[in-house]
């Protein structure tokens, strides 16, 4: 049962939207679409999270930076709870969250198209096995992937042809 002591669980999303990834730390946890829940069990707080794939190596990370994070605001009783399915999308990044990435310099996951592998392989194909990904840095269209891998397993390395810098794209999954 909720006592007056514990936090709503507005203000626990609004503490939680402070938290940032580990990886991209421009980007919070809530705008990044991995906590998928916030709430009370009787006296415990519990957070749902979906990892962004399940091999990912900052999900240790991830629930010790919100544990933190929580512990910090007065929660005594927390359980995370690990949610696998439906599996994330790059389409629960948030619009904010998209801004963000473009302003730090990686191009955002092409809007609604993480959910249907097959219209990205449509798209791959028509771009002739590269997806036209527009620089973060100038806004051009003319850019090459160079490496399907990039600094982490989520990002892919591209270069603008325009004003040559390199970039990250967060890749569609």
């Amino acid at each position: 049962m909720m006592t007056a002591t514990q936090p709503s669980t507005a203000e626990v999303w609004d503490w939680l939207s402070h938290v940032p990834d580990p990886e991209i730390p421009v980007i919070s946890l809530t705008d990044l679409g991995i906590i998928r829940d916030v709430a009370w069990d009787d006296d415990t707080l519990v957070v749902t999270v979906t990892p962004t794939y399940t091999g990912c190596p900052a999900t240790s990370i991830i629930n010790l930076d919100i544990e933190t994070a929580l512990r910090g605001k007065g929660i005594g009783k927390l359980r995370l709870k690990r949610q696998i399915s439906p599996p994330w999308t790059t389409d629960w990044i948030s619009a904010e969250g998209r801004e963000k990435l473009r302003a730090y310099g990686i191009a955002p996951p092409i809007d609604g198209t993480a959910a249907d592998g097959r219209l990205m392989g449509r798209i791959d194909r028509l771009a002739g096995g590269n997806r036209v990904v527009a620089c973060p840095r100038c806004g051009s269209s003319h850019t090459s992937k160079v490496s399907q891998f990039g600094s982490t397993p989520c990002k892919a390395s591209y270069r603008c042809d325009d004003c040559l810098e390199p970039f990250d794209y967060f890749k569609c999954i």
